[in-house]
């Protein structure tokens, strides 16, 4: 498993608030931001149990889900869903994709 599995969950406890702040403005970019989030955790689990091509799928997918983690969080931001994110989010984020970067190669 990756190290940044566990980094990637704490994200996601970072977010619970922001998602449920973010859902009462605009359902669906909340749901969109919790699918997204959701789908790096369980794309980096399903790839630490695979080999060859299909890990390097999934941590592609993972990668891309996270890009469109903070890309979703960037958009509320910027509507005014929510005020300024805590830079240790995207501090964490962009850890988790650095990572994700060098093992979908």
């Amino acid at each position: 498993m990756l190290r940044v599995y566990e980094d990637m969950i704490g994200a996601l406890r970072m977010m619970r608030g922001t998602v449920a702040s973010i859902e009462k403005r605009d359902p669906d970019l909340g749901r969109q931001l919790r699918r997204a989030s959701s789908s790096v955790v369980l794309n980096m689990a399903e790839g630490s149990g695979s080999f060859g091509r299909v890990r390097t799928a999934r941590y592609r997918t993972a990668l891309g889900s996270a890009r469109e983690t903070v890309a979703c969080l960037r958009v509320a931001e910027a509507c005014g869903y929510v005020d300024a994110l805590h830079p240790q989010l995207f501090d964490t984020l962009d850890r988790v994709i650095g990572t994700l970067v060098r093992n979908a190669a």
